[in-house]
């Protein structure tokens, strides 16, 4: 039997990481093998993908040397960084060239990086319509994993360059879901006007990337955006008012109030909100609802997708 190739999964225990490591090992033919990366090979997610028969090992982003040996004698791997651990754009940039480098040292032969728009090429610093941030950013949490794909095209490293879209687990976890308003009623709120956003299963945007995987060195150099649907603010008020039961309104707000709203992170999610907005054509062009169910014939609609996750979505 064939030795099977190893992937190194960054952030195998997250999201995206997740979903790529469980769509391999779920996969009994799969030409891979999981090397799932964590920080903490002892947490509870960690120890459910040994079970399911990922290799464990520990290294961080900040320590390239551990990334290095993380990398030693894999085929490929699925490069993520984490910006909302430490809200810094610099610390992203610096991972970021840690992952490329290491990469490069380790010779992989096919590496996905999961990058956003650097949205200071359509909105520069100077352009009043959208605050500047930090001093040097529009949408912080985008602009440096767009910048930074320079290291991997200055080093060589055989990349795919994957665009995540909007989350629908937002909806459960970050507080992105319906709120009562003081009237009891259920609101969705959002920057968005009439126009769609691209959004996704958090889950899918890994089983995309094991489709990447599988389609191996044809898919590199190539840009790919991922997407279940993209749909405006009424239609995604429309599809949790069917989920739930009960009618969600949505709440068209300016980017200004969503700024305003004061939580960690809002005034960057409040530009990226208008990002998607102002720049709907954009945003959209490489996020292909299409090439995505290419890549993963399991990709969810959020109707598809709120069909099994409603129940977790608080309501408070």
């Amino acid at each position: 039997m064939p030795q099977k190739k190893i992937i190194t999964v960054m952030g195998a225990t997250g999201a995206q990481g997740g979903g790529l490591a469980r769509a391999i090992l779920n996969d009994k033919n799969s030409e891979f093998a999981v090397r799932a990366v964590t920080r903490d090979s002892s947490s509870k997610k960690a120890q459910e993908l040994e079970k399911m028969g990922a290799e464990l090992v520990e290294a961080d982003v900040e320590d390239k040397d551990s990334l290095k040996k993380a990398f030693e004698g894999a085929y490929g791997a699925y490069l993520v960084t984490f910006y909302w651990d430490h809200f810094s754009p610099e610390k992203e940039y610096q991972h970021a060239q840690n992952l490329a480098e290491a990469a490069h040292e380790a010779k992989l032969q096919h590496v996905i990086w999961s990058t956003l728009e650097d949205t200071r090429k359509w909105v520069p610093l100077d352009d009043d319509r959208m605050p500047t941030l930090q001093g040097n950013y529009k949408v912080p949490h985008f602009d440096m994993k767009g910048q930074a794909n320079h290291f991997f095209h200055d080093l060589n490293v055989p990349t795919t360059f994957l665009l995540a879209s909007f989350y629908w687990d937002n909806f459960i976890y970050f507080g992105a879901g319906p709120k009562k308003g003081e009237d009891g009623k259920l609101y969705l709120t959002f920057p968005l006007d009439d126009k769609k956003m691209a959004g996704i299963a958090s889950e899918d945007i890994g089983k995309c990337a094991y489709g990447i995987f599988k389609k191996g060195k044809i898919m590199i150099g190539q840009t790919v955006g991922v997407a279940g649907e993209k749909l405006t603010g009424q239609e995604m008020a429309t599809a949790l008012t069917k989920a739930i039961g009960k009618e969600v309104i949505y709440n068209n707000v300016t980017p200004d109030t969503y700024r305003g709203f004061g939580f960690p992170g809002a005034d960057d999610l409040g530009n990226m909100f208008q990002f998607y907005r102002d720049f709907e054509s954009v945003c959209n062009q490489h996020r292909d609802e299409k090439q995505s169910k290419e890549l993963n014939p399991e990709l969810k609609t959020l109707e598809k997708w709120l069909g099994e996750n409603v129940s977790k979505i608080p309501l408070d």
